[in-house]
């Protein structure tokens, strides 16, 4: 009888516990929906083929075949080219001891500040064309032919996309061990084909993932290959969007471009297979580099400081020249302060929601980890493969229609009109980069949380802390690195992103990148200098911490942040 009594009188304790474990937190909830929200706008791309006139045909006969092949040759181009410097440059700074190792180990990644639209500002403001500007530091008047060509557009776009390759490359590098290097030479390899033979291979994934960050971001790129007239499928995207105002075009159009980029990971992941590539690095077994001497030395550094020079040191300094000629000349633009602060508000306000979003959807997924919170949260990643064009295509359709309906029941309810609130302001632009580089500022906080130990967790919520207080007193103190890190990421990004830009702006919102785009078009060099010195100089301030982060944790850990 007592212990039937005990029975019933532990029944509802079990039961309310059962209850308790199925009971979903609110935070995983709303991370979920935020993940839903961010990845939502990109549904846009498919849905424009359902219900209304398909474009494929004609597009198939005009615009398609062009734009599909430009882009398919920038895509293979960039990606041999990058392999080949990439890769080359890895090898030789994580094998090979020479003079300038060091310096040249760190400053290989500068050009990662250098956006591609503004190398093209420069190199067709000395070769090939008349410019009013005065002082050319290289080749005034040169005449390069093949410039405003596809292979011009792979060149010029492998040179500022070739950090990427370098740098998982210069990692996967140091974390081999040198007995595999030591056991090909006891075969009877040399030292340079135990290398190309042995650490290459096993290199593999990191460069391939490597190359396929580059050709993402050559597939993405809009500023480069419209100043050059290539006719690459982001700039047909734009043309038929303001060109000729067909939005259902624009963003079927769209959804092939999103296609050939989802085709391009497949495949690498299908070339890859079920292979594994297991390294393991004991204390003392790194690779030791193999000392260069004489002529040697020399011929290892050459090509790295001509590149340098040519893609980052020359440009940079040509910019502060045409510069400080503009304002002395009183030729600087009369809306710079204007870009400026537009660039900064949007960077800021981006970078602000972005890290919140993406800090939410962490912590919703630290608080009870599930199938559906992770598959939301890699679908709202997405978004960063997704090109600023088709970001910007996509966006517009759902925010035009939200505003729609938003401008009847205002006129309804309140007899007033209040106007386009999401595509007629900076609303639209901020979401449009939410959804684009929401993925920088998840990684930063994901990878940031995934060292703060369960165990405090439990401490705190045993202490009767809830899940509020939890991330604001344990987690948010720790994620704070990771969190000013992706704000710092999301807010470069923004600075130098132009499709979205160009294709979202509302009146009077131009930024530093649209003014650098708006006076390349006309030729107005002199108009150009100081905007395109200034997001160079904003985008020095990431790749100088990450340098620091690499060389400070060295590359291997450093490089899973990225």
């Amino acid at each position: 009888m007592a212990v039937a009594e005990l029975d019933e009188q532990t029944r509802p304790t079990a039961a309310a516990t059962s209850a308790t474990r199925r009971r979903v937190p609110g935070w995983t909830i709303v991370g979920v929906v935020i993940a839903a929200v961010v990845a939502g706008p990109l549904l846009a791309l498919p849905l424009s083929f359902v219900g209304g006139d398909s474009f494929l045909e004609p597009l198939a006969r005009t615009v398609l075949p062009v734009g599909l092949r430009t882009s398919v040759l920038l895509g293979l181009g960039v990606g041999i080219c990058t392999f080949v410097v990439g890769t080359g440059l890895a090898i030789l700074v994580s094998f090979y001891d020479f003079p300038g190792r060091k310096t040249l180990d760190w400053a290989l990644v500068l050009p990662l500040a250098m956006p591609a639209y503004v190398l093209v500002f420069v190199v067709l403001a000395q070769y090939g064309i008349a410019t009013p500007l005065q002082s050319n530091l290289f080749g005034a008047g040169l005449q390069i032919p093949g410039v405003r060509t596809p292979m011009g557009a792979v060149v010029i776009l492998s040179m500022v996309l070739y950090p990427y390759v370098y740098i998982l490359g210069r990692s996967a590098f140091m974390g081999q061990s040198r007995q595999s290097i030591e056991a090909a030479r006891s075969l009877g390899c040399s030292y340079g084909r135990a290398v190309w033979r042995v650490a290459v291979p096993l290199a593999r994934p990191s460069l391939a993932a490597g190359v396929v960050l580059a050709v993402m971001e050559a597939l993405a790129d809009f500023g480069a290959v419209n100043l050059l007239g290539v006719q690459a499928m982001t700039a047909e995207i734009y043309r038929l969007w303001f060109g000729a105002f067909n939005e259902a075009a624009a963003l079927q159009l769209a959804t092939v471009l999103v296609g050939l980029a989802l085709a391009l990971v497949a495949i690498e992941r299908l070339l890859r297979g079920r292979a594994r590539y297991h390294q393991q690095l004991g204390r003392g077994d790194a690779i030791e580099p193999r000392q260069l001497h004489g002529w040697r030395s020399i011929a290892a550094a050459a090509p790295a400081v001509v590149l340098l020079l040519v893609v980052f040191a020359l440009p940079v300094a040509q910019l502060a020249v045409w510069s400080i000629e503009s304002i002395v000349d009183g030729g600087v633009a009369g809306g710079l302060a204007s870009q400026a602060r537009n660039s900064l508000l949007l960077a800021v306000s981006a970078a602000a929601l972005t890290v919140l979003t993406a800090t939410i959807v962490v912590y919703g997924q630290r608080t009870r980890p599930s199938r559906l919170g992770n598959g939301a949260a890699r679908v709202a990643t997405m978004g960063y493969a997704v090109p600023g064009t088709v970001v910007a295509v996509a966006v517009f359709a759902p925010l035009i229609w939200i505003d729609r309906r938003l401008i009847d029941v205002a006129d309804g309810l309140l007899g007033t009109s209040i106007g386009l609130v999401f595509t007629g302001s900076i609303l639209g632009l901020v979401i449009a980069y939410v959804i684009r580089f929401h993925t920088l500022a998840y990684f930063s906080v994901e990878s940031r949380m995934g060292r703060i130990e369960p165990n405090l967790d439990d401490a705190a919520q045993s202490l009767g802390a809830d899940g509020s207080r939890v991330l604001a007193e344990v987690h948010l103190p720790l994620l704070w690195p990771g969190i000013l890190t992706g704000a710092l990421l999301v807010l470069v990004d923004v600075m130098k992103e132009l499709p979205a830009t160009a294709l979202l702006r509302p009146l009077g919102g131009d930024t530093l990148a649209i003014g650098v785009w708006e006076a390349t078009k006309d030729s107005r060099y002199d108009a150009a200098a100081l905007p395109a010195l200034l997001i160079v100089a904003v985008g020095l301030v990431p790749v100088i911490l990450l340098v620091r982060l690499l060389r400070g944790e060295g590359w291997t850990s450093a490089s899973e942040r990225i």
